[in-house]
């Protein structure tokens, strides 16, 4: 029979065993303090992959000794969840972790809403999805939710160095040497995840043959090879992304060149051009706006260049509109105004436009008092002339506060002083 793999073979049989998360199952913790009253509720584990969402699961099975069973919201029917409710009725309780949580449809969603409402089935939902996005309510209002982070490299060092002792599920039979360098690279290689970094060891021992003493000797060169690119877990339509993108444009709001170019890195190693477009061009109108109104089309002439060339090239153009952005005088003026305007008007705050503002290029217009006393401003040789535009509920609000943080806008706040004190 073939042998499991080490990332399997070496999940943690009790909460004792679990590597990082501490903050769910060290002492006194949430987990660990429902494992050991043995007062298990349903939860939803959410993080990125293999950080220990199915390790916690069956910890938690193993250290109660309920039965444990795994499904998969996408690929198990209703009858394989017909099975596990059947085996939680003659035993009293059964644990299952759901997998692909998210995915759950609403046929299986239905079929499982009463044993979690008696408790003959413990919920353990696993996904890599904000669970407040993407779970349906029904499913996220009978479990807790609990967000698993990215181990350290410590952490992942540690589960590593279990893994090369354990003679029972590692490798701690075998002679083995393994450097500090090449220890260092798997742990740090794997951003986090526990199983990549287990894979790339696994794959090392297997792959690398015994010296004239018998030892496997990892070194740099085969960790190198064993685990080529650093583990880079992104994923397109999950929580993470959206943190990466808040982060990518709050560096450059922040003048943080460095930042921003390493949040532009991830997201073009993720692939995804067009969340970099799109978030581009918000920044240099949210952020840049008026400050530097040229910084909107140089962004646009970059974010089209990108898309006409594709990656890698693109790389180029984007990290030249970065950095201008980044280095840019800012204002969000203009997003200010409009957003106190709509602000208002949602309010009920406005009012009837002034007759003299009202079309008047109809017949009986004039009869109606309609554009009647309009004044107008290209009649007059400043090209402006005193009126009121706004309506009379509100006609001396001011949505419009200019920053003086460019000398566009410093120029456009000049003209708006001189207008609004003659107003």
């Amino acid at each position: 029979m073939q042998q499991k793999p080490l990332a399997f073979r070496m999940r943690p049989r009790t909460i004792d065993e679990v590597v990082g998360q501490q903050h769910l199952v060290g002492d006194e913790k949430i987990i660990a303090r429902m494992v050991k009253a043995r007062q298990l509720a349903s939860m939803i584990l959410y993080g990125p992959p293999g950080i220990g969402k199915t390790s916690i699961a069956s910890a938690i099975a193993g250290s109660t000794q309920y039965a444990f069973r795994t499904l998969n919201a996408v690929t198990s029917n209703k009858k394989d969840m017909e099975i596990v409710a059947a085996e939680a009725k003659m035993s009293g309780k059964v644990i299952l972790l759901l997998d692909e949580v998210h995915r759950l449809d609403k046929g299986k969603q239905d079929f499982l809403l009463p044993f979690l409402e008696n408790g003959m089935i413990v919920l353990i939902g696993a996904t890599t999805s904000n669970p407040y996005h993407a779970i349906n309510p029904a499913i996220r209002s009978r479990c807790q939710i609990f967000e698993l982070k990215p181990l350290t490299a410590e952490e992942v060092k540690t589960a590593l160095l279990r893994a090369r002792y354990d003679e029972e599920r590692g490798f701690g039979k075998l002679k083995i040497k393994i450097s500090d360098e090449a220890l260092e690279h798997f742990a740090l290689a794997s951003n986090g995840d526990v199983r990549s970094s287990l894979n790339a060891l696994e794959l090392a021992v297997l792959s690398t043959d015994e010296d004239t003493d018998g030892y496997i000797t990892i070194t740099l060169p085969v960790a190198e090879e064993c685990f080529q690119k650093k583990s880079f877990s992104h994923d397109k339509d999950g929580d993470g992304h959206y943190d990466v993108l808040s982060a990518f444009q709050k560096s450059i709001r922040g003048s943080d060149v460095n930042a921003a170019l390493h949040y532009l890195g991830r997201l073009i190693e993720a692939g995804d051009l067009v969340s970099i477009n799109r978030r581009l061009l918000v920044i240099a109108y949210e952020d840049i706006g008026l400050a530097s109104p040229q910084a909107g089309a140089r962004t646009l002439a970059a974010i089209e260049a990108s898309e006409r060339i594709g990656f890698p090239e693109a790389r180029i153009p984007l990290a030249n509109a970065v950095i201008e952005l980044c280095l840019s005088p800012k204002s969000n003026s203009a997003l200010s105004a409009i957003d106190s305007a709509i602000s208002d008007i949602q309010k009920g705050i406005s009012g009837e436009v002034p007759d003299h503002l009202k079309d008047a290029h109809y017949k009986g217009a004039k009869e109606l008092g309609r554009g009647v006393d309009y004044l107008f401003p290209h009649n007059y040789e400043s090209g402006w002339v005193k009126q009121q535009y706004l309506p009379n509920k509100i006609k001396n609000k001011r949505y419009y506060l200019p920053k003086k943080t460019g000398k566009f806008e410093q120029a456009l706040a000049a003209v708006y002083d001189k207008l609004t004190k003659n107003n």
